[in-house]
């Protein structure tokens, strides 16, 4: 049985975490939030320690290493993103993993800092990127490789559709402030970059047709794929026969023409990210890193509008 810490336990992904921390068999010793509204932990662990305010979180995980000659072996980060960096490092210098949500950090360069850390201290960044243990992704990926094995220059069209409807509470949020979430394409759309460059190569080329408070759009072009994005959060962009089902949520990737099937199967993605973590295998800061450059590069670039090769969703933006 390994010991856990949480940092941001009152935020939708930190149940997942909680049920993958309890179904691996280990236990959660302590948490810090400065929302009180974390009813959910007496779900998991109703003996784990409170804290909103992180000097006594602080001072809790290192008197609890003294006083119990145990170490906590992990820490969990599910805070909000801006803060991610700063509470990996806390992770690493309290002599404990990171095991940190995407986006796991806002920038590139955030990422070469915790490089250094992880040498001076002798641990380890692990980060959640849960669709490349999906089982319907781990196939595309499998198929993908055969063919290009057969034929080395071929290429995919892909689309990439994501709409979340999200209400207005969103944007009094910190993720409706683009310096704490990186903004929408690092907030709801890194998982999908790392899922399609881990299946079809490195970035090549990165444009952005269109950047709102509500949707983002562009166009990447990978070693061996093309691609058309959308993301929005907001409820009218949601296809008319997706909202006659009473659905809120639009999720839809598209290569050569085919849908990729992949809507279920989630339930279980972030216990099984740490069974592989605990088991060694789990991904870290090289792995994170491409889709860290993609959201960066986005936040950073001007759009063009609707010139070139543009996702037709574009157009309920810019009519």
């Amino acid at each position: 049985m390994k010991n856990f810490a949480l940092i941001g336990a009152a935020g939708y992904i930190a149940p997942r975490h909680m049920k993958a921390i309890k179904e691996t068999g280990n236990d959660l010793v302590a948490v810090l939030d400065r929302c009180d509204s974390v009813g959910i932990i007496d779900s998991y662990f109703p003996e784990a320690h409170f804290f909103t305010e992180f000097e006594r979180f602080d001072r809790f995980v290192d008197k609890w290493h003294r006083e119990q000659d145990k170490r906590i072996e992990y820490v969990s980060i599910c805070s909000p993103n801006y803060l991610h960096d700063a509470h990996i490092r806390f992770a690493l210098r309290s002599a404990a993993d990171a095991i940190c949500e995407k986006p796991l950090v806002l920038n590139p360069w955030n990422i070469d800092a915790l490089k250094v850390i992880e040498e001076e201290t002798g641990k380890k960044v692990y980060n959640i990127l849960q669709l490349r243990l999906h089982p319907s992704i781990v196939a595309l990926k499998e198929k993908v490789q055969e063919e290009i094995r057969n034929n080395p220059n071929k290429r995919y069209n892909i689309d990439l559709t994501y709409l979340t409807s999200r209400g207005k509470w969103y944007f009094v949020s910190w993720k409706g402030d683009e310096s704490k979430s990186g903004g929408i394409a690092s907030n709801i759309g890194v998982h999908f970059y790392d899922m399609l460059t881990w299946i079809f190569g490195d970035v090549e080329e990165n444009i952005v047709h269109l950047k709102t408070p509500y949707a983002n759009a562009g166009y990447l072009k990978l070693k061996h794929a093309d691609v058309r994005w959308f993301l929005s959060v907001k409820y009218d962009y949601i296809p008319d026969e997706i909202k006659a089902q009473g659905q809120r949520t639009y999720r839809s990737i598209t290569v050569d023409g085919e849908e990729i099937e992949f809507s279920g199967g989630f339930t279980d993605l972030h216990t099984r990210s740490y069974e592989e973590i605990l088991g060694g295998n789990g991904f870290g800061l090289d792995e994170a890193y491409g889709s860290i450059q993609t959201v960066s590069t986005i936040r950073n670039l001007e759009p063009i509008g609707l010139k070139g090769d543009y996702h037709p969703f574009c157009k309920l933006v810019i009519g």
